[in-house]
Order: structure tokens, then sequence, then C-alpha cells
């Protein structure tokens, strides 16, 4: 059914039938009373553009085809998208509906597009007793004044009015494109736009706070624009894995994103003082593309923060030598994995990236995880070097866990670290305390037991300890 048969069957139908109420609504500025009524759920097609749905439609048409909600395959797929968005709520919104009918009033435009209410009437449409939508019906069509449309369904839905509990992709989605309406640029400006004179649509900034009010993170004209700096870094991310606008994969990593925008909005410029001395806005770029690596594996933000957050002690970022050490480790593992192109002629693009994610993760995923671990052991050790104690200690507890049965144990690499960690601790105690030294090797010494040497090595141990004769006769003549 085209627009135009819609506002046709709308209308007739209006006009043939009385309203089964009213509510109060917010529309224009101010509350108006506007009637409800029982329209046939075929006049009215869905807003696909919806907020609940909107990174899934986005994604879709950035790389098949645009979504035709007019169309059967169309509704079908907004369909899924609407239901898939929350599956258990939808379970239990369709029992309820079942048994007691439509009790909230949805919205719809005079060209049967639904404003609010899309996801009661996905589900209506499962229920073969019911054929019709309780709505309000707006004074004006879905084109007619986008601005006006927006400026509805955000009060209405993450205004005052009403907070629904939408996924936190979806919401920088709607404020970006609040934005991009609103000030008629194509983003908020970037470091490179404002440098370029591009500015910040202060006037924007403070309607689309009228309107969304406080919601989650947001309770300021100064939230709104972070939550735009969000996003900008998230299209980077997007960019930067060549997902360009797949929203899709943006799920679960909002807090890695907000920690990720606070710390590149802070170090470049290279006037901060919570990075390592002398660094570079070249440094930043490395922290930002370390930090895409490991929000793509979902890393936990607890262990995301280690790499930039809080002041200059606490973080790999602030002391030069461990970043370097952390950043080459993770390039190292990242050189050894080779990656599958992108197939962009996939039926399901989420899954596909998923899958590609998940493919890395599983491949290399843990030794990136592994790496931070460590960094992060040797920040704590960094914070506790002047507690020689609690350090030894806790080498000493590595060293008992170590399996001296084990085959690896033997391996080159292995005894190679045993003796880096012998002569570490030689280097320490001839600096600090010789006697001590000789005290440990009188011990060794006196536990060779000469009648069960074996015959190859026979040789060298006359040898050495004739070495050890002389060298401690001298010692002992300069004494």
């Amino acid at each position: 059914m085209n627009k135009q048969t819609r506002i046709n069957k709308i209308q007739e139908y209006k006009d043939s039938h009385s309203p089964m109420g009213k509510i109060e609504i917010p529309w224009d500025d101010k509350l108006e009373s506007m009637d409800v009524y029982k329209i046939p759920l075929e006049f009215l097609i869905y807003n696909k553009y919806n907020g609940r749905i909107l990174s899934r439609t986005k994604s879709i048409e950035r790389l098949q085809h645009q979504i035709d909600a007019e169309s059967k395959e169309g509704k079908a797929l907004i369909e899924k998208l609407l239901y898939d968005s929350k599956p258990k709520k939808n379970e239990e919104t369709l029992t309820s509906l079942d048994k007691y009918g439509q009790e909230k009033v949805g919205i719809i435009t005079k060209d049967g597009i639904i404003i609010d209410g899309n996801r009661r009437a996905m589900l209506l449409n499962r229920i073969t007793k019911y054929d019709t939508f309780k709505t309000v019906i707006l004074p004006i069509e879905f084109d007619g004044d986008p601005i006006a449309i927006e400026k509805f369904e955000t009060k209405y839905q993450l205004g005052e009015e009403r907070k629904l509990d939408y996924n936190p992709t979806e919401i920088y989605l709607k404020i970006q494109q609040l934005y991009v309406q609103l000030s008629g640029q194509n983003r908020y400006p970037t470091d490179i736009d404002l440098k370029n004179g591009v500015k910040v649509d202060k006037k924007a900034i403070k309607k689309i706070y009228e309107w969304v009010g406080n919601y989650k993170t947001i309770s300021s004209e100064r939230d709104i624009e972070y939550t735009l700096k969000v996003m900008n870094v998230m299209e980077e991310y997007l960019d930067f894995m060549e997902y360009n606008g797949i929203y899709t994969a943006l799920d679960d990593r909002e807090e890695q994103f907000r920690d990720l925008a606070s710390w590149l909005e802070s170090f470049y410029g290279e006037s901060s003082q919570k990075p390592f001395d002398n660094y570079r806005d070249s440094d930043v770029d490395d922290l930002k593309s370390s930090a895409f690596d490991l929000i793509r594996i979902k890393l936990k933000n607890e262990k995301f923060r280690y790499l930039g957050r809080g002041h200059r002690p606490n973080h790999f970022f602030g002391n030069k030598d461990l970043w370097d050490s952390f950043f080459n480790s993770h390039l190292g593992i990242l050189e050894r994995y080779v990656e599958n192109p992108i197939d962009l002629n996939t039926r399901d693009i989420e899954k596909h990236l998923n899958g590609r994610d998940n493919e890395l993760k599983d491949a290399i995923g843990q030794d990136l995880i592994e790496n931070v671990d460590l960094h992060y052991t040797r920040l704590n050790n960094k914070k506790s070097q002047d507690e020689p104690g609690k350090l030894l200690n806790k080498a000493i507890d590595s060293v008992d866990s170590i399996n001296i049965n084990s085959k690896n144990f033997a391996n080159p690499e292995a005894q190679d670290l045993l003796n880096k960690l012998g002569e570490k601790v030689e280097a320490y105690q001839i600096r600090k305390s010789p006697s001590r030294l000789l005290d440990r090797m009188v011990k060794i010494l006196e536990k060779i037991d000469v009648d069960i040497l074996p015959e190859n090595e026979i040789e060298s141990v006359r040898s050495n300890t004739k070495k050890i004769q002389q060298i401690c006769y001298q010692i002992h003549k300069h004494l």
C-alpha cells in the first residue's frame, strides 16, 4: 500500500468511525488532547529508522540496499529486527497482548507510519485475533516536517515523558542524527574540523538536550557533546576495521569507547601530564590503534582501563619503557594472525562480522589479554619498587608455582630465563651483600656429591673447582 492510499484509507476510517477516547501528548511545545482510533493494522507501516533498530537498519542499508518498508520483504525484515532487539521482553509482551489486548496507545503520522508502538504493532501482527491498532494520528505526514517528527519522537521516547530502554548504540546514533539534521553539518566536528575553522553548533547541542533531557549518562549539554565525541571515535573504529557504516559492530563496547574518547581528548596535543614525558601525538595514535584491537575482542573494561586511565603511575601509557614493551608485544601478536577479507555480499552481515571477530579472538585473543595482564603486573611492580620485600615474596611465589617436572621446563627458553633470573639475583647480592652470596655459594658446593658425578662432567668439575680455588685465594689475599 503506497503513501497516498494509506492517507486516503486512514482518513476514510476516521470519517466513518468515532474515536474510542482521548489522550494528552506533547505536540508543538504543549500538551494536546488528541483522539484515539482503532486503525486497521494493514493501513500502517513500520518506521525503519525506529530508535530500537537504528543501528541494524543503517548497517543493512550501508552494505546491501535500501529497505522498502512498504514492501512485503521490507516489512518482514523490520519485524525480524524488532523482535530480535529484545526477544525475552517481546515474548512477555506477546503473552500480555494475547491475554489483555493492546493497553498502551500508539502514535502514527497521517500517512500511517508508526512513530511510537512499532514493537507492539509487530507483536499484534503475530496474533490473528487482532487486526487493529489503538493510536493517535498526528496532523502531519512523516516526510512533511522531519525536524518536527524527530523532535516529537525524541521527546516522547527519550525525554521526560517516557524513558524507553534503548540499546546504547542506538542512543549515540540518534543523537548523531539529530545533530546532523539540526546543524546542517555532516558530523560533530573532529579536531581536524575545528583546526579547519568548523565550529560546533551550540544551538543544536542545546536543542538536543532540551529534547532528550536527562537520560542515563546524559545530564547536561556537555554530556550531549561528549556523546557526539564518543560517536566520532566509534566511527573511526569502524573505519579502522573497514566496517564503515556497519553499526552492529559497536554492540557491547560502549564503556571502552567512552574511556578511549576521554583519553584521546586529553592526550592529543602533547600537553597532558598523564602520559610519559615527551610523548608525541604519534604515540597517541599507537594507543588508539591498540585500544581498537582490544575493543574488538571485547576486553573487559576493568582491564581495558590499564592502558590509559588515571594519573601517570596508574596506566601503561604513563611509563615509556612499559608502554614500548606493551605495544611492541601487542604488534608481535597481531603479526602472527592472517585475517580473511570481509564478505560484503553476505546475507547476514552482523553474523559474518561477529564471526570474524570471534575467529580473531579464538586465534590470538588470549595472547592479547595475557600481554595486558603481564604489563599490568609490571606496572604494579613499578609502583612497589621501594618495597623489595613485597616484590621478592611475589617472585618466590611465582618460582614455587613452576612445575619442574613439566617437559616445558627443560626447553631452552625456560632454562635461559632461569639462568637470567639467577644472574639478576647474583648481581643484586654482589652489589648489596657479597657475604650472603658467598654463604649461598658455600652451601651449594657442600651439596655436591662427588661420588655420583656423571662421567662426562668429571673433567669440567675438576677444571671449575681449580678456578674457584684460585679466585677464592685472590679474594682472601686482598682482605
